[in-house]
C-alpha cells in the first residue's frame, strides 16, 4: 500500500511538471520588447539604437537599426523569420546604419518570399549649411534598388518585396495618424523634431498593451510625443543630454534633457519609462538623471541595456 501511495504521488508530480505540455504552454505576452541597441552615436561599448518588438511571442517589428544590432540579434538567439514591419525614427547612421545587415539576416532566416512594410521620415532638401536627408523611399532605393549598393539582396536567398512609406515632415501642430492595422495590432506615428534631420515618433498598440518610441527629439517634438504617448504602458525615451548647462549647448537643439523627460512622462500618464540611446555622460550621471526625472515622474524608470527584454 505504501508503494502504491508513492507511485500515485510520483504520477501527480509528473502531471504537474508536464502540465504545460499536456494542456498548452502559457500564453505569450501581447507585446514584449527586446533591446538590441541601447547606445548612442559613439563607440562606447553598446550597440546603437535598435529594438525588436514581439507580438504574441512573434518577433515581428524592428524599430531602428543602429550599428551593432546585428551582433546583438545573434547573441539573443532570436530569428527574424517572421519580421515584416520596420519603423525608422530617422536616418542618422546610429539609427539606420545596420539596415543592410539585418535585412540579410532576415533573408537567410527562413524559406519563402519576404515582404517588408517600412515606414520612416520624408526627406529634406537641405539649404546652406543644413544637411540633405533623402526620404525613406529614396534611402531604400539607394540601398536595394536596381542600381543600389545592395541590389543583389533582392533575391539572394528569397524574393524580397519592400513597401516603403514616407511620413511627412511636421507642421505647426502635427497630429498622429494610424499607419498600420492588422487585427488588434495598430501602429500610429507623428512627425517629430531632431535638428535638421526629419524624424518620427511611433506608438504600437496590441491587446490593451502599448509601447511608444520617442526617437531623438528636441523640445519642439515634446507636444506631439505627449499626445501620442497618452497612457502608454511603456515609453522608450532617448536620453543623451544632462539638464542645462551640463551638456554642450548645441545638443539641446537635438535632444531632450532629464527634467523635460520626467515632465513629459508624467503629463502623458506613461506607466513606465525606459531610458535608452544612452550617452556616456548620462551613464556617468545616472543618479542625478533619475533625481531630475523624479521631480515630476513617480513611475518606474529603467536604464536600457543591450539584450534587455521587457513586457509592458
Amino acid at each position: 500500500m505504501y508503494c502504491t501511495m508513492i507511485r500515485r504521488v510520483a504520477s501527480t508530480l509528473v502531471l504537474l511538471f508536464t502540465a504545460p505540455v499536456l494542456f498548452g504552454q502559457p500564453a505569450s505576452p501581447p507585446l514584449e520588447l527586446l533591446v538590441l541597441g541601447s547606445g548612442g552615436p559613439g563607440a562606447a561599448g553598446r550597440a546603437a539604437s535598435s529594438y525588436l518588438v514581439f507580438v504574441d511571442g512573434v518577433a515581428r517589428i524592428l524599430v531602428d537599426a543602429g550599428p551593432g544590432s546585428f551582433a546583438r540579434l545573434g547573441e539573443a538567439k532570436v530569428s527574424l523569420s517572421r519580421t515584416d514591419i520596420v519603423l525608422l525614427t530617422h536616418l542618422h547612421i546610429d539609427h539606420a546604419g545596420e539596415i543592410p545587415g539585418l535585412f540579410k539576416a532576415r533573408a537567410v532566416s527562413g524559406a519563402g518570399p519576404i515582404t517588408f512594410n517600412v515606414w520612416g521620415p520624408a526627406g529634406s532638401p537641405g539649404h546652406g549649411e543644413d544637411a540633405h536627408f533623402p526620404s525613406t523611399t529614396e534611402f531604400f532605393r539607394l540601398l536595394f534598388g536596381p542600381n543600389g549598393a545592395f541590389a543583389y539582396l533582392k533575391d539572394f536567398a528569397a524574393p524580397i518585396t519592400q513597401h516603403v512609406h514616407d511620413i511627412p515632415a511636421p507642421v505647426h501642430h502635427p497630429a498622429s495618424a494610424q499607419i498600420f492595422k492588422d487585427g488588434d495590432l495598430a501602429i500610429s506615428a507623428v512627425a517629430g523634431y531632431h535638428g535638421d534631420a526629419p524624424s518620427v515618433i511611433y506608438r504600437i498598440d496590441h491587446a490593451g498593451k502599448s509601447i511608444t518610441f520617442s526617437g531623438d527629439i528636441d523640445a519642439r517634438g515634446l507636444p506631439a510625443l505627449g499626445e501620442i504617448a497618452k497612457d502608454t504602458q511603456l515609453l522608450v525615451f532617448n536620453s543623451v543630454v544632462l539638464d542645462p548647462p551640463g551638456s554642450p549647448r548645441v545638443l539641446y537643439s537635438l535632444h531632450s534633457p532629464p527634467r523635460a523627460i520626467g515632465q513629459l512622462a508624467s503629463a502623458s500618464g506613461a506607466h513606465a519609462l525606459l531610458l535608452s540611446h544612452l550617452s556616456p555622460m548620462v551613464e556617468e550621471a545616472g543618479d542625478a538623471v533619475i533625481e531630475s526625472i523624479r521631480q515630476s515622474y513617480s513611475g518606474p524608470v529603467t536604464f536600457a541595456k543591450d539584450g534587455m527584454r521587457l513586457r509592458p
